[in-house]
């Protein structure tokens, strides 16, 4: 990492610059850096002890009463005669006491084999167990129990299953023989849904994971499919979208004050309304007609007055258009991006296995294992969260930051049609090398803002029907405040971003200078926001539900799924995430574009000194020019090319902000 980076071009005889793109660049917010370095190192020792005493197998194939897991290859248990079996033909799980299964202090109260098979019909008796046994290859009677003793009641009594052994099948989501009998069988699901709802909540998720991988697999790649549609819409009909957007808004407003209007004027003239229910709701509908009448107006009105900046909005996606289509590389960015966090997630959920199955094994009376979970376990739980957090979060500003270094470098180049080789490459080694304590920083800042959220999210369903109506209510606005300050702290964040893009300074100085430049500017701020962040609102909203709903459709056919509500709640987590990941490249590069835009007006007046680095097109539409630069002497003309870079731009006066 080049850490003692100096000025790309002198800076000394102007020292107090505020705003200088490409200019100056060296390492910033580095203690944050080696903040995440030493926070993943945590992460790898959870993930190293996770692997290291966690059995996800267990979870996954289901194990008896002994510690042999079903379907594997087991190592002996010290103290359990009856463990380390070679378990690989018998892959299901079969309960001697079926019918009479209960499920208390986090244990269930009868004895669990792993045998090859599930009774497919009702056992009468032991003459039918040994049978089943000699003819099935499936043994329902203990592993120190021979075949031949079956039909013994002295032996039998204890060591095999309780008459009748009701018909059974297997349950694939926890690998259990499912007794098929109506009795039995609800005495079981009871059991089993109890024991659900009291084991661990991480457990409840690895189960659905399991058992649905393959679709939550594919219904991510169906997001990826469906963000790079919305990526192309966006491409070639963005102005079409916003006036569309306008039009709709308008004539929508337009069409429920006359509707209102007309109810108004129906009731009104109508002579057998004599109720003074009746009386009150048409007075209701007129305050109701006045009101969106006077929103139609107020709307018209500010559209008529600011429409130059509608236009400033449509022509920042003309040049975000443009730029996608001489640097296509940045819509390859959210494919980079994606490809790294799913990676990422499936180390996270592999992790996440293991530590829900780490424990210790125990010996208990007769022969049986239980196992037993650490309590710190659980500490490293709430760790393993916030590494998802933070690390998901850090690879988004990754993406933000690449893609504000590959805009600032196309930007704020005098040549339109010569842009620089390979921007996006540029703009990746410069943060690499520069600013990853910067996308530390502010990536912990969002994280820190989240944790509270989800700590109120789990004691508000933790506490849910003991709370009273206040407490209810205290937690909902608390919630809100925080949602509505990360909304706040991820827009700033981003800016800050850009504005590290184009000064290389740190991350408070950077937020310092983007939110002044958002405050001087506020109005067109406001109208790009409106139109294109409703836009890309519109989009995320139709990635999710369409891959929630192919989800539905996929979960709902495949009867093998008995429990989809955790797999649908994770697909439709992706694919929010796949769908922000690919539109926030749109609007990235218009707000990048507009940063450059207000430094550009701030910084330079379209004189031969100081010329605007925005295109023609964009000159033309604010009324702008650059005057021609007056020829000089070669010795003149030599010191200002020389000097080029430090002469365009003039410092931001602080103190005039």
């Amino acid at each position: 990492m080049s850490c003692c980076g100096q000025y790309e071009v002198s800076a000394a005889d102007e020292p107090h610059r505020e705003w200088r793109p490409q200019i100056y660049r060296r390492c910033t917010d580095v203690p944050w850096l080696v903040i995440f370095f030493v926070f993943w190192v945590g992460m790898v020792f959870i993930a190293g002890y996770a692997v290291t005493v966690g059995a996800a197998e267990r979870l996954i194939f289901g194990y008896d009463s002994y510690g042999n897991i079903c379907g594997r290859k087991n190592s002996p248990i010290k103290g359990a005669s009856l463990s380390g079996q070679d378990m690989t033909s018998r892959k299901h799980v079969f309960f001697l006491n079926t019918c009479k299964m209960d499920f208390t202090d986090h244990k269930i109260n009868s004895l669990s084999i792993c045998v090859s098979s599930c009774p497919q019909e009702e056992l009468n008796g032991l003459e039918e167990i040994k049978h089943f046994a000699q003819y099935n290859g499936s043994y329902l009677c203990l592993y120190n129990l021979n075949i031949s003793d079956y039909t013994e009641p002295s032996k039998a009594a204890h060591l095999c299953p309780t008459l009748p052994v009701p018909p059974s099948k297997p349950l694939p989501l926890f690998n259990r023989c499912v007794p098929q009998s109506p009795a039995c069988y609800s005495h079981f699901i009871l059991a089993l849904i109890h024991m659900v709802n009291e084991s661990d909540f991480f457990q409840h998720i690895i189960s659905g994971i399991i058992m649905s991988k393959e679709y939550i697999i594919g219904l991510c790649f169906f997001a990826v499919a469906l963000a790079f549609i919305m990526v192309a819409v966006f491409r070639y009909i963005a102005e079409l979208l916003v006036h569309i957007f306008i039009t709709l808004v308008i004539f929508g407003l337009l069409f429920v004050s006359g509707v209102l209007w007309w109810l108004y004027y129906d009731k009104s003239h109508d002579p057998t309304i004599i109720l003074e229910t009746e009386m009150e709701n048409t007075r209701a509908l007129l305050g109701f007609a006045i009101v969106a009448t006077t929103i139609s107006v107020i709307i018209m009105v500010l559209t008529l007055v600011m429409r130059k900046r509608v236009n400033l909005t449509i022509q920042l996606f003309r040049m975000a258009s443009s730029l996608i289509q001489d640097v296509p590389l940045v819509l390859l960015q959210p494919l980079w991006t994606f490809l790294i966090l799913a990676l990422f997630w499936t180390y996270w959920v592999a992790v996440l296995l293991s530590l829900g199955t780490a424990g210790n094994a125990y010996v208990i009376a007769d022969d049986q294992v239980e196992y037993r979970s650490v309590y710190a376990i659980r500490y490293m739980w709430w760790y393993h969260l916030i590494g998802l957090i933070w690390t998901s979060e850090f690879l988004l500003a990754c993406q933000q930051m690449a893609i504000a270094g590959a805009v600032v470098c196309c930007y704020f180049n005098r040549d339109k049609h010569n842009l620089p080789s390979y921007p996006i490459l540029s703009s990746i080694s410069r943060f690499f090398n520069y600013h990853l304590g910067t996308v530390a920083k502010g990536s912990f800042i969002i994280t820190l803002v989240r944790i509270p959220r989800i700590i109120l999210l789990y004691v508000y369903s933790s506490l849910k029907g003991k709370e009273n109506a206040c407490a209810r209510c205290l937690l909902k606005s608390c919630q809100c405040c925080l949602c509505c300050c990360e909304k706040c702290l991820q827009y700033l964040n981003q800016n800050a971003y850009i504005a590290t893009a184009i000064n290389g300074t740190n991350f408070c100085t950077s937020a310092k200078d983007a939110f002044l430049l958002i405050v001087n500017n506020a109005l067109n701020v406001a109208t790009i926001n409106c139109f294109g962040d409703f836009l890309l609102f519109l989009g995320k909203v139709f990635i999710v539900c369409f891959t929630v709903f192919g989800g539905l459709m996929a979960f709902n056919y495949t009867r093998d799924l008995n429990f989809w509500a955790i797999p649908l709640i994770m697909v439709a987590f992706f694919a929010y995430l796949v769908a922000h990941c690919f539109l926030s490249v749109f609007e990235m590069v218009v707000d990048a574009l507009f940063m450059c835009y207000a430094v550009d007006l701030a910084t330079n007046d379209g004189s031969a000194e100081k010329p605007y680095f925005m295109d023609k097109e964009l000159m033309k539409f604010i009324g702008k020019t650059n005057e021609k630069a007056k020829r000089k002497s070669g010795s003149n003309k030599a010191n200002e090319e020389n000097n080029s870079y430090v002469a365009e731009l003039q410092p931001m006066d602080r103190d005039a902000t």
